[in-house]
């Protein structure tokens, strides 16, 4: 569904890019209208010419809005990027805007000194925290530097991360439940690195977690609970599909060397992650792929596997995105898989057990049995 943000930048017509029918959220919200209100007082526009820096922009509003100043797109989402493309071209804007993964920073200079930066608050802190570690060496002490959130996701410890990373912070006024954070850069605060990524030590072999990986605290329940129920035997082609930090698949190529193995994650953290995690645990590199896309088939024609070739898939999808829940994530990944698996290939998923993938999978499939089951969870196998 396309609607129009009416900004003092101008009108825009904006759409989410979303597997959810009729779906009723829009491709911003009242942070970033709060946002643009502001850099419109601070005079933005008539300012000449300044290096912004947007970072977790979602669909693309903030990009669009200020398209003519040529802003650099700070974003983990491989979906958030093709959002945000999709909405510049819908409004007339070279959708070749210039997209950086915040791992690249500041190891690829995102241009001269950053003169306004706006961060939208992300969901998890860990993100937020590590971006923060890795732009902060790119501001001056005149830099605008503006945080963008529901006061849903505006607590004291996110004032206080950019307090200690950047410097002095103040709040504004909550505006239709949306509020700014306005710090100033503060050039003698060193805040040092970024903590992350962490390494997690476990029974289940060793844990690279990036800062936006699900779970990067601990190895989360339903993936053990998978990890306790993949098949044996000469494995052939395999795709660890929305893989997080690639645990599920860096098994899998420890019990048979001989399995080549496909990471993939629409998260560029989650994805390097992975490889970290695959080489951790003795993984040969020549036999792991790791694939930053939106599924097994991305939108712009990105393919992490070919169609009917792939032996098994396993999968622990989210029922979840940033702003939402349902199943719409699991159907599209299961339809996916059926797509690439060759007749006989199996899809080996967990899931929630009130989530009844049971029913979806044999819809799909045709098929589905149930390999394990716990209070919580459920280990399932579909074969084409």
């Amino acid at each position: 569904m396309t609607d129009v943000l009416s900004a003092p930048q101008g009108r825009f017509e904006l759409a989410r890019r979303s597997v959810r029918r009729n779906d009723p959220l829009r491709a911003w919200d009242a942070a970033d209208e709060l946002a643009l209100a502001h850099l419109e007082e601070k005079g933005l526009r008539a300012a000449g010419q300044v290096r912004v820096v947007i970072v977790n922009g979602g669909s693309g509003a903030l990009a669009v809005a200020l398209a003519t100043l040529n802003p650099v797109v700070v974003s983990d989402s491989y979906i958030e990027r093709i959002e945000t493309a999709a909405n510049l071209e819908r409004n007339g804007f070279d959708p070749a805007v210039r997209f950086v993964d915040p791992l690249s920073i500041p190891e690829v200079s995102i241009g001269s000194p950053i003169d306004v930066l706006v961060v939208k608050i992300p969901r998890g802190a860990a993100l937020l925290e590590d971006e923060l570690h890795r732009l902060a060496p790119l501001l001056h002490r005149e830099s605008v530097v503006v945080g963008a959130g529901m006061t849903k996701r505006v607590h004291t410890s996110t004032i206080e991360l950019f307090q200690s990373i950047i410097g002095p912070t103040v709040t504004s006024r909550a505006v239709k439940k949306a509020r700014l954070i306005l710090t100033k850069r503060d050039p003698g605060l060193d805040a040092g690195p970024s903590p992350w990524p962490a390494t997690l030590e476990t029974d289940a072999g060793t844990l690279v977690n990036h800062a936006n990986v699900f779970s990067h605290e601990r190895l989360d329940a339903g993936t053990r609970f998978l990890l306790s129920n993949l098949p044996g035997g000469p494995l052939g082609e395999v795709v660890d599909l929305g893989c997080g930090n690639g645990i599920v698949g860096s098994t899998l190529a420890r019990r048979d060397p001989a399995a080549r193995v496909t990471f993939v994650d629409e998260s560029f953290m989650a994805v390097a992650s992975a490889r970290a995690t695959f080489i951790a645990n003795g993984g040969d590199p020549s036999f792991g792929r790791f694939v930053v896309g939106d599924g097994l088939f991305s939108a712009d024609g990105t393919a992490a596997a070919e169609r009917g070739t792939v032996d098994l898939i396993v999968n622990n999808p989210p029922f979840h995105d940033d702003q939402s829940q349902g199943d719409e994530i699991a159907w599209q990944m299961f339809t996916e898989s059926h797509a690439a698996l060759r007749p006989g290939g199996e899809l080996r998923a967990v899931g929630n057990r009130h989530l009844a993938y049971h029913a979806k999978l044999k819809r799909i499939f045709g098929n589905c049995r149930v390999v394990a089951a716990n209070d919580k969870y459920v280990v399932y196998s579909a074969v084409r």
